[in-house]
């Protein structure tokens, strides 16, 4: 039995080493890898901004009994901070306060707010976290910034299967420190970690299906599938993190994370080495930049929300845990449908009119999402939101590769590299600044502000209509020379002819 075992192990693995070449299997790898990637992404969204809540709510507890305590005489009942499970007790009573993932039972002498309604019952310390969650989300889009531009060079000089392997085991190790840090500063680091990661899979996984997707329109179909396992991560994530945080815990939905990225370490990549153009170089490219710049714009709009849109809710709604996730189904589901659709769709519309409209469309939306007064109200602007993002990803990615084809080295690391700096971008400087702005002016300014950014940066995605190529005057020498050949070929075909038939005339 166990050399049966072995041999079907050895069979699986000799599969994967003929099969690693295959352009589907690559795409399937790239498509799994981005959705466990932004379902990590994602899932925190409704979990950390109540937990941190209830963090500080707990905090507060520990505080007062300790004021309470020094102030009666000896022998009163003090309170007692367990480690073990994070409750906090009181001598001589029964009575236990335990922390937001775990089922609370009957309050210490200084209670946590009994919240039947759902409601927070400080508004003001509710505000206050608009900042600490918006750095925290920040944090991962920060660092996979600052990464990026030395992993896509990287991946010119040696390859693909490296840098993928280390961003799944940096993954890994920040999906289980999400899963068992209790503390801000700890969840602040698992995210910032889980920046590396991301941008070792990310920049390795979409500059190897460019690689592959030589043909324009084929890389664009590709993209766009791979982008749908993105959109997935983004649809699954928030409802699935509000779902387990509110009947199983905080732990359950990081566990189950871990394991599938343990799955994936599985998968082997061919590795491939290739000098490319200079980073340097392509940043400069203008065209290259406002490709890079509605990616960042767009992105930047759903980046502010994550932070803010769940504060807003529990401030306005008085949402429970579970709505604060599912809240950003719409906009999941849209960006789903979106990328699916314009992958091939936009190479035939034409993918800078597809972007120019979906840029306008974002900023609409957005504006409008303040104008909910319940979850239903959100369905409809939050669709909006996401199915727009969608036309401007699905048809930016395709062309930053085009761009590349078209006036530079056929190399895509460093290029995609600018891509995921640009998405990075949007969700480092979204959340951060987000915070703060709805903090100091309100969530309703905030959204116009961006909404009004993006309607007025659509119009520079005509300059991508029909962008000039490095070698194109070159080439139309070449054709009119080529031209010229065989215009003088055939004249020459048509005297020999007209030499042959007079000479056998006269014969």
């Amino acid at each position: 039995m166990g050399r049966l075992d072995a041999l079907r192990q050895f069979n699986l693995i000799k599969w994967l080493r003929e099969e690693r070449q295959s352009r589907k299997l690559i795409l399937f790898i790239v498509f799994v890898a981005l959705l466990l990637d932004n379902m990590l992404l994602t899932v925190v969204v409704p979990i950390i901004p109540s937990y941190l809540y209830y963090l500080d709510e707990q905090a507060d507890v520990v505080l007062k009994n300790n004021t309470l305590s020094q102030q009666e005489p000896p022998g009163a009942f003090h309170s007692i901070v367990s480690l073990y499970d994070n409750t906090v007790r009181l001598s001589g009573f029964n009575a236990t306060v335990r922390s937001p993932d775990l089922v609370p039972t009957t309050p210490a002498v200084a209670e946590l707010p009994q919240n039947s309604s759902d409601c927070p019952q400080s508004s003001s310390k509710l505000v206050n976290e608009n900042v600490k969650v918006g750095m925290l989300f920040a944090s991962k889009a920060t660092v996979q910034l600052i990464t990026n531009p030395f992993i896509g060079p990287l991946t010119n000089r040696i390859g693909y299967q490296l840098p993928i392997f280390a961003g799944f085991c940096i993954m890994f190790i920040s999906t289980i420190m999400f899963a068992f840090s209790s503390s801000y500063a700890l969840l602040f680091l698992a995210r910032s970690l889980q920046g590396v990661g991301s941008s070792c899979s990310s920049v390795a996984g979409m500059g190897m299906l460019a690689s592959v997707y030589t043909n324009d329109e084929e890389r664009g179909h590709a993209i766009g599938i791979a982008l749908g396992g993105l959109a997935l991560g983004v649809l699954v994530g928030p409802p699935f993190g509000s779902v387990m945080y509110e009947f199983v815990g905080k732990t359950a939905p990081f566990l189950i994370l871990a394991f599938l990225a343990v799955i994936l370490l599985l998968c082997l990549f061919p590795s491939q080495s290739q000098k490319g153009t200079p980073l340097l170089t392509l940043m400069k490219d203008p065209y290259i930049l406002i490709a890079a710049g509605a990616i960042c714009f767009g992105n930047m709009a759903i980046g502010m929300m994550e932070p803010t849109l769940p504060i807003w809710m529990m401030e306005t709604m008085c949402a429970r845990k579970w709505q604060l996730g599912v809240a950003f189904l719409p906009a999941s589901i849209s960006y789903l449908i979106g990328t699916n659709i314009f992958g091939t769709l936009a190479h035939k519309m034409g993918r800078w009119l597809c972007a120019l409209i979906g840029m306008i469309v974002v900023g609409i939306s957005v504006i409008c999402v303040p104008f909910a007064r319940d979850i239903y109200g959100l369905i409809l602007p939050n669709f909006g939101v996401g199915f727009a993002i969608g036309m401007v990803d699905s048809s930016m990615m395709p062309i930053m590769g085009y761009l590349v084809d078209l006036r530079h080295v056929s190399v895509y690391g460093s290029v995609y590299a600018i891509a995921d700096v640009a998405f990075c971008m949007g969700f480092a400087l979204g959340p951060s600044i987000g915070g703060s702005i709805a903090e100091s002016i309100g969530f309703p300014w905030l959204m116009t502000i961006i909404g009004v950014v993006d309607i007025f940066f659509a119009p520079l995605c005509i300059f991508l209509r029909n962008p000039p190529g490095q070698e194109e005057k070159i080439v139309r020498l070449n054709t009119h020379l080529n031209t010229i050949n065989h215009i003088l070929h055939e004249h020459t075909e048509a005297l020999k002819g007209k030499v042959k038939n007079t000479i056998l005339r006269i014969v």
